[in-house]
């Protein structure tokens, strides 16, 4: 292709030929950043008013996409399936073969695909003597359902604590508990397997901050503790967590409750108390950290940047170079052909 005209062309003509050959790169480079691909996970808004108090999330991993969580109290015993591409409701599981919730924290799903439920809280911080964990398979179909659930009590080995947190490993299905406290939580490890008769004795192996709710990554090799204003991930080795963990640029939600990564461990969901209450989602880099930098809005925020916007910078930079280089050699043409 000839993008420059003859000698005998007027110089208008050369400048001409230059604009077309911008305006033909231009909606290819816009095109190009059109193509790029959506991310695996997208943030929602729960649309159930049934669910005001969402305190805990759990990814389904036989329904892309699908998130189990719960009230927090006051509500019975149930379970909600929410569709994250829609904020619909597409199961309620009621419980059976369990005392009344009391105070019902945290959701988490095992390795064995069963969904283990925390009702674990106790804001007086020392009232009961035990709390406990309702077990039961994940729904291979989505509607509503009544299943059995199994119920273990579970005991701390220092004492009645409150907790908002529990955490089933994806590789050894060992339950673990962070209590919630400001100057002693604690991370609680409980029996390799849980007991029906009898009490599990959940015992400290680390020390935490506060923390409202925590997760696993699917493979196993991070542990994500959550809290009101912050996060941090933790590597997980021989059981225990490593060092003081890296901050993850957690998003500002007030009454903060509930964390997960999604099924492929591409990202991390944060959710909130409330009705209507949104969960956002924060993109993780290969080594598991947040991808947002610090100084930048959070996502979901009217500033944040949206998915793609660094790809259409850079087309668009070099759509510009190029045009800058064919008006360049169009000056030299003039130099060259034009009589003095």
């Amino acid at each position: 292709m000839r993008l420059l005209p003859s000698s005998s062309a007027a110089p208008a003509a050369v400048l001409a030929s230059v604009l077309t050959a911008v305006l033909v790169l231009l909606p290819a480079a816009s095109a190009g950043a059109a193509e790029a691909p959506v991310p695996a996970a997208s943030s929602f808004t729960i649309a159930d008013p049934r669910i005001k108090e969402s305190s805990g999330l759990a990814a389904s991993r036989i329904h892309p996409g699908v998130y189990w969580t719960h009230n927090d109290s006051d509500d019975g015993p149930y379970v909600y399936a929410v569709d994250s591409a829609t904020g619909r409701t597409v199961a309620r599981v009621t419980l059976t073969g369990i005392g009344k919730p009391r105070d019902v924290e945290a959701i988490s799903l095992g390795p064995d695909g069963q969904l283990y439920v925390g009702d674990i809280g106790d804001n007086r911080d020392g009232t009961w003597d035990h709390v406990w964990i309702y077990r039961f398979p994940e729904p291979k179909v989505l509607g509503d359902v009544t299943l059995q659930a199994a119920q273990f009590t579970v005991r701390y080995a220092d004492g009645p604590r409150n907790a908002e947190a529990l955490m089933v490993h994806p590789v050894t299905g060992r339950v673990y508990i962070a209590s919630k406290n400001e100057s002693k939580g604690g991370l609680y490890e409980g029996p390799e397997q849980l007991s029906a008769s009898g009490s599990n004795v959940f015992r400290r192996i680390a020390g935490v901050p506060w923390v409202t709710d925590g997760a696993f990554s699917p493979d196993g090799t991070r542990l994500t503790l959550r809290g009101y204003f912050t996060a941090r991930t933790y590597g997980w080795k021989d059981g225990r967590p490593e060092g003081e963990g890296e901050r993850v640029d957690a998003p500002w939600q007030g009454q903060a409750e509930s964390v997960t990564y999604t099924a492929d461990g591409s990202a991390l969901m944060f959710g909130a108390e409330g009705e209507g209450s949104r969960v956002i989602a924060v993109p993780l880099t290969p080594g598991g950290g947040s991808s947002t930098p610090p100084a930048t809005p959070q996502p979901g925020s009217p500033a944040a940047p949206s998915p793609g916007d660094g790809g259409s910078f850079t087309k668009g930079a070099l759509v510009l170079a190029g045009a800058i280089v064919l008006v360049v050699a169009a000056k030299r043409v003039f130099r060259r052909r034009t009589p003095n």
